[in-house]
């Protein structure tokens, strides 16, 4: 029979103890950062309960008045227009948006994965480097474009572009996707008499809905909070989507209607929450797959 050596217990009890210390600690930051990127959102949904008088005054959390008239107030501050147009005509640019960019950006990713054609790589570097101009530089340009093409003023110029692969940061995460399927599929596809046509839409496509998924997502959550290019191109206030509405609480004299804005503000947060939510496994599923395993 043999007794334990006592120092071989004594080093296993300290490294149990370290690795609970380790692990209290690392909660300990995690609920520290948790509350530093809660609480503004907090702090938005308890502002916009507050009076326009105590907003500027109050800079605590909870209200000393309760003012749920905020959220009225601000459905219907823009005369003539109730504020779930502004919604329904966000859901329709940011919905088209994501389409526009899901499609345009695997057909470009299966071209530069999947069909050999000449300075294929040129074209390629030329794509990625668009990523390196800021889209303030290629406003007036394109407002220059789109004004000669009698667009602006309507949605055209924030969706059709979508549908042209222009999003270059979606191309080249769905070409760093495809290029980790197998070409022994293409390779199979081709025995059996799939064209290009079919090998993209029969198997490409659907082995890529990890990168699809995350690509829609992204997409729809950055053009719902987009605000510039809605403000060039929007000018009729019942086309307005919700950040530009947002920004008509603001008067010309630099006055705000604090209240109802924070309220209206806060209800723009829900769509985004609820996509989020709903979609947030195909959402991690996308950014953690890197190709096919098996």
């Amino acid at each position: 029979m043999t007794t334990a050596n006592p120092t071989v217990n004594v080093a296993r009890r300290s490294l149990t103890a370290g690795r609970a210390v380790f692990r209290a600690l690392a909660i300990v930051f995690l609920v520290i950062g948790l509350v530093v990127l809660i609480y503004p959102v907090v702090w938005a949904v308890a502002t916009s309960f507050k009076s326009p008088g105590e907003i500027s005054s109050n800079l605590g959390l909870l209200p000393e008045i309760f003012t749920p008239s905020n959220y009225a107030e601000g459905w219907s501050a823009i005369p003539g227009v109730p504020f779930g147009r502004f919604f329904l005509n966000s859901l329709l640019v940011a919905g088209l948006t994501a389409i526009g960019t899901v499609l345009s950006s695997a057909v470009a990713a299966f071209a530069f994965t999947r069909i050999q054609f000449r300075m294929r790589a040129f074209w390629f570097a030329l794509m990625i480097g668009t990523l390196l101009l800021p889209y303030h530089v290629l406003i007036v340009p394109h407002y220059v474009i789109f004004n000669e093409l009698d667009w602006v003023g309507t949605y055209l110029p924030l969706v059709v572009p979508k549908f042209l692969a222009t999003e270059a940061f979606f191309v080249f995460l769905m070409v760093q996707f495809m290029r980790g399927l197998p070409r022994e599929l293409d390779e199979a596809a081709a025995i059996d008499g799939c064209g290009r046509f079919r090998l993209f839409f029969s198997i490409i496509l659907p082995l890529s809905r990890p990168a699809l998924v995350t690509a829609a997502i992204f997409s729809f959550i950055w053009a719902w909070n987009d605000f510039f290019a809605q403000l060039i191109f929007i000018n009729d206030p019942a086309m307005y989507t919700v950040p530009v509405a947002l920004n008509a609480f603001i008067d010309s004299a630099g006055q705000a209607q604090l209240g109802p804005m924070f309220a209206m503000a806060v209800l723009s947060l829900v769509p985004i929450l609820v996509f989020f939510v709903v979609f947030q496994r195909l959402l991690v599923e996308g950014i953690a797959t890197q190709g096919v395993k098996g």
